[in-house]
């Protein structure tokens, strides 16, 4: 079974990713013949002398017409090695929530830069929300490489720049690759034209590289999302609790504690959809049978007798602001949706906001306004059973809903309790 790889792609405008993007659709052969044709009309029609690439992944005509790319768009494809799911991030300021919401899935994150600009401020910015988002992997990919004459020097000296920068970041796995989108010089092949590059095209390291341990297989973690109770006489006695595996590894007979009512039993069974297995880890969608009947319902969490998450009310957290109607300040109420729990939370204070250009933290601010990221405590009405963002993206993130509107408003990360 080939695994999915998430990746989210981002860099400054212009840069070159939808056109990275259509590239790489294109020369994996995986593009359909009417779009093909579509994009290659497009093309002419806007007077460009050649096909443009990047119509492929810019499906919105007005997006088309600003030659921008202004919100997150998703993107399939899938090779005999693995299945890919592309989050096309766009490149302003402000649209900023629109990287965070691409990125807070992602396995890996692909930062372009132009060879002839250099690390730019948006690219600093995109890689600070890719490191706080704890996305495990970075590949920044120095694009434009054609118009530098395929210069060695240009890539070490851009390659040197980030590396400075990243040291005060908490990266993980961190690659360069010197590319040409437009003409596909190490997008799924190995160029001729970059011979002092020994390392692997783009779309050879999007298959190889390893994500399985990415993912916290220690703290077992089930959020229970449904309860499936009997529907017919055959299947009077099964009582089972599906959703997906947030976090460690569970095996049938495995001791486990029901929270919020702290009792403990056994795992009878694993049940999925193509029949019973003895383990399940992240990211499977699976339904548990408990040995004894339990009180287990949605918003309950199975997980360890030792190895419990936090239970509390109080969240310390970052938050991305993402309403463009309102501010948030201490005092507002919102609803809370976490993991499968819901409750009505209020923001009690806020210590900073962070500038995600300089990672200055500005003090003393009152309010939050679109797409600013801020540290904030809030109080829920109910106690929730959370982690650390930074040890579990699962059970560390939350959203923020508008109890007006049902609009979302924040994407949170959990930092402990305060």
């Amino acid at each position: 079974m080939s695994d999915l790889l998430r990746f989210a792609t981002a860099g400054s405008v212009d840069d070159g990713k939808s056109t990275l993007i259509g590239r790489l659709l294109y020369d994996a052969k995986q593009i359909f013949e009417d779009q093909w044709d579509s994009v290659e009309r497009v093309s002419r029609e806007r007077g460009e002398g050649y096909t443009n690439l990047a119509l492929l992944t810019d499906g919105l005509r007005a997006e088309r017409e600003q030659g921008i790319t202004i919100d997150v768009a998703y993107r399939y494809f899938a090779t005999p090695k693995r299945k890919f799911i592309i989050a096309d991030t766009p490149g302003h300021v402000q649209y900023t929530r629109n990287m965070v919401t691409g990125a807070s899935t992602a396995d890996l994150a692909l930062i372009l830069v132009d060879a002839r600009l250099g690390i730019q401020e948006q690219s600093r910015r995109h890689a600070i929300i890719a490191t706080m988002l704890r996305v495990p992997h970075l590949v920044l990919c120095v694009n434009k490489m054609d118009l530098v004459d395929y210069d060695q020097a240009v890539f070490d000296k851009i390659k040197r720049d980030f590396q400075d920068f990243a040291a005060r970041l908490e990266t993980g796995d961190l690659s360069f690759i010197p590319i040409s989108a437009l003409h596909g010089d190490n997008v799924v092949n190995r160029s001729t034209k970059t011979p002092w590059y020994e390392g692997a095209s783009l779309l050879h390291l999007l298959e190889d590289v390893h994500i399985a341990s990415d993912r916290n297989l220690i703290d077992c973690r089930f959020p229970v999302q449904y309860v499936i109770r009997p529907m017919s006489d055959d299947h009077h006695d099964y009582r089972g609790f599906s959703g997906t595996v947030a976090g460690g590894v569970f095996k049938t007979g495995d001791e486990v504690v029901v929270l919020p009512s702290g009792l403990t039993t056994r795992i009878a069974s694993i049940d999925t959809f193509d029949g019973p297995v003895d383990e399940a880890f992240p990211p499977m969608a699976v339904t548990i049978r408990l040995q004894d009947d339990i009180d287990t319902s949605r918003g309950s969490m199975i997980c360890r007798p030792r190895n419990q998450p936090q239970v509390g009310q109080d969240l310390d957290a970052m938050i991305c602001w993402m309403s463009e109607s309102r501010v948030i300040k201490p005092g507002d109420r919102f609803f809370i949706k976490h993991t499968t729990q819901q409750a009505r939370a209020i923001v009690r204070s806020i210590a900073y906001r962070l500038d995600v250009n300089s990672l200055h933290r500005d003090e003393g601010v009152g309010e939050l306004s679109l797409n600013e990221l801020g540290r904030m405590t809030l109080r829920t009405t109910s106690p929730l059973f959370f982690d650390e963002y930074r040890r579990n993206r699962t059970t560390g993130s939350f959203i923020l809903v508008d109890e007006g509107t049902n609009a979302t408003v924040a994407a949170g990360m959990i930092l402990g309790a305060p």
